[in-house]
């Protein structure tokens, strides 16, 4: 049991498991615009998740990520080099579109953890900004990426399913804000820390309504996109009413993150039924 309880750790503090959670928002993707999955393009978005996310966990600053002490973390690291090579390869099978996309991501990425300026805050110290960030660069990988590689023009229907992928990365990260709430700094001025924890529930739930009906501006509705839109919102606002569960260890680190994993499932099991 601690064997396995080792290799679960690694596996959510490698950030395997939210690379899991953006390629199946990705797949999804796919699935709404009726194009194939780009098996290039899916192992790129995983492999370089892992490496944004776990420099900006462990080596915010250079000599800490090139220098570790800790053999964990030291395991994390190697990993990350590894993961960083395979997104080279990925990397270099796709479009000088997403070249450039993956660019302009990055580098707002980078920002978010790097300051610009040897005395500057970086984007992710600057007061409500983080969680902005975070959903923006998402949407980026899991919408605008998958667009490009089909070559699809950026129309209507893309700009809400863009913003309707933000606002899901918002929703999904509240849960996170509110665990962290009482080790977060202060002048982060998260959404907890400005409205309290009842309200940023509130906020979400609205957000959710909102995700939801933006579903019906669409020009052209998936089949099975209202179900599918539904069941995400009503387990999104059952996450969101929850209060001890959020506290337990792997509820917010496991199972929120798991969600666009659950989706993605579910809207692959759907199609291969009807």
């Amino acid at each position: 049991m601690r064997t396995l309880k080792s290799i679960f750790d690694f596996y959510l503090d490698a950030s395997i498991h939210v690379a899991l959670a953006v390629i199946a928002m990705a797949g999804v993707t796919f699935h709404l615009f009726g194009t194939f999955s780009d098996i290039d393009l899916l192992g790129f978005i995983f492999f370089s998740v892992i490496v944004c996310y776990n420099f900006i966990k462990y080596g915010v600053e250079a000599y800490k990520y090139l220098i570790v002490s800790n053999a964990y973390h030291k395991s994390i690291q190697i990993f990350s080099f590894l993961s960083f090579g395979f997104a080279l390869y990925f990397f270099f099978q796709l479009d000088v579109e997403i070249w450039w996309g993956t660019i302009a991501l990055g580098l707002l990425s980078a920002l978010y953890a790097v300051p610009l300026l040897p005395r500057a805050k970086n984007l992710r110290n600057l007061a409500g900004l983080k969680i902005y960030i975070v959903a923006f660069v998402w949407a980026g990988f899991t919408v605008l990426f998958p667009v490009l590689d089909a070559q699809m023009p950026l129309d209507w229907d893309f700009w809400i399913n863009f913003s309707q992928r933000f606002l899901l990365v918002l929703i999904l990260i509240l849960p996170f804000e509110i665990r962290d709430l009482q080790w977060d700094d202060k002048s982060l001025r998260t959404l907890p820390q400005v409205l309290g924890v009842r309200n940023t529930k509130k906020v979400g739930i609205a957000m959710t309504v909102i995700f939801f009906l933006l579903t019906f501006l669409k020009d052209s509705i998936h089949p099975m996109e209202i179900g599918m839109r539904l069941v995400l919102a009503i387990v999104l606002v059952l996450v969101l009413m929850s209060d001890k569960r959020m506290r337990s260890p792997y509820f917010v680190s496991f199972w929120v993150e798991a969600i666009p994993i659950f989706w993605f499932l579910l809207f692959w099991g759907v199609e291969k039924i009807f």
